[in-house]
């Protein structure tokens, strides 16, 4: 495995460490209706669900078996309803997963008040396979656990370049070129611009801001999120958090422009924070704060593509990586061992699909962003 950087560079270890498994951007039914029929249909639309379904037990399995320290915790994920038009939603979501044998149920207001240790919500959902681990300790950890395996991983290896050389194909990097019958480019959204043609232009780098608070006291640990899940409500702004073993509330957010991004972030967090968990007092302060991209895709769902003969690639995890990332590289390790493409539990695509108006990706991210926050507030 070439890592350009050092394992856990990128989103793999930057984000916040939510394991949730559904996406953000399509529920069951759609995706399942979104697979046209020369690519699987709704069968595959199914392998895909089923695939999402049970991603998150996928991570905690991998965390058992390996003995991998990684601050893993798995009481469940809750989703809020941020305004009650959205409990619909919720029910939606709810009777779409239990149809698919995900363990989900409704919560109520005063339920969600509890599990949340906040009024702000009106009720929500919640699946008990979710749950919240340390990302990069999961990302060196799964390392530690395929060298352990006989893989080879180098560091500090970016791939420059991929081309063929007689049946197969070489990979140039600025220590060597390694040759390989099957390549897996999972790059996202770090994907270099000349590495695949195309490639980089079919998803959109997302800033995602984290941190985290000092440590908070044992009353006020206690107060917020008391049984452990991990939280993400239904704004398409997310508000969102989860604790680390240390007591440190993990939260993170959006900003439409970077500009001066480290003092804004910091203020319009800690205002969040003081509305909606107002036990927390007027003193939030962060000792981290951190930010790194997520890879955006146009119709907000994964694609797996089948780039040449031996070349497969992957992108658009749209904030559910943790599961989603995990589960989408066993089904690719299956292709690579010799399992036909038909038959891993994702549809795959023979075409790019590539953003029209790439060039001005980072004026669709902010009007993306503002649009969002103009949304929550409406019904």
């Amino acid at each position: 495995m070439l890592e350009a950087a050092e394992i856990g560079f990128g989103a793999s270890g930057r984000n916040n460490g939510q394991v949730i498994p559904n996406i953000s951007g399509a529920d069951p039914d759609a995706l399942v209706a979104g697979v046209p029929p020369e690519l699987g249909g709704a069968e595959k639309g199914e392998a895909l669900v089923a695939l999402i379904r049970d991603s998150a037990s996928l991570v905690f399995d991998l965390i058992r078996r390996h003995g991998i320290q990684a601050e893993a915790v798995q009481n469940g994920w809750i989703q809020p309803a941020h305004r009650a038009s959205r409990m619909k939603l919720a029910e939606s979501r709810v009777r779409q997963w239990g149809s698919r044998g995900a363990p989900v149920r409704m919560l109520g207001r005063e339920e969600m008040a509890s599990l949340s240790g906040s009024d702000h919500w009106h009720g929500g959902w919640e699946n008990p396979t979710g749950g919240r681990i340390n990302p990069l300790a999961f990302a060196r950890g799964l390392a530690r656990a395929a060298m352990a395996a006989g893989a080879q991983i180098k560091t500090r290896s970016p791939a420059q370049g991929i081309s063929r050389t007689g049946s197969g194909w070489q990979v140039q990097t600025p220590g060597g070129t390694l040759k390989a019958q099957r390549v897996i480019i999972a790059t996202a959204a770090y994907t270099p611009p000349g590495l695949w043609p195309r490639l980089a232009r079919s998803l959109v780098p997302v800033r995602s801001y984290q941190m985290a608070t000092t440590v908070l006291s044992d009353n006020i640990r206690k107060s917020i999120l008391p049984r452990g899940h991990a939280l993400s409500d239904t704004r398409g702004d997310l508000y969102f958090c989860r604790f680390d073993e240390n007591g440190r509330l993990v939260t993170g957010g959006g900003l439409v422009v970077p500009f001066g991004w480290e003092g804004r972030i910091r203020d319009r967090l800690a205002e969040r924070l003081r509305r909606v968990f107002p036990q927390i007092g007027d003193a939030v302060s962060f000792d981290y704060v951190w930010w790194g991209h997520l890879a955006g895709t146009a119709d907000k769902r994964p694609h797996v593509y089948d780039l040449a003969p031996g070349v497969l690639a992957w992108n658009g995890c749209n904030g559910r990586g943790v599961g989603l990332a995990t589960a989408l590289g066993q089904e690719l390790a299956k292709a690579s061992a010799g399992v036909p493409l038909r038959e891993i539990a994702a549809p795959v695509e023979p075409r790019l699909n590539t953003i029209m108006g790439h060039e001005f990706r980072a004026l669709g991210v902010a009007w993306t962003v503002a649009r969002n926050r103009l949304r929550d507030r409406q019904d």
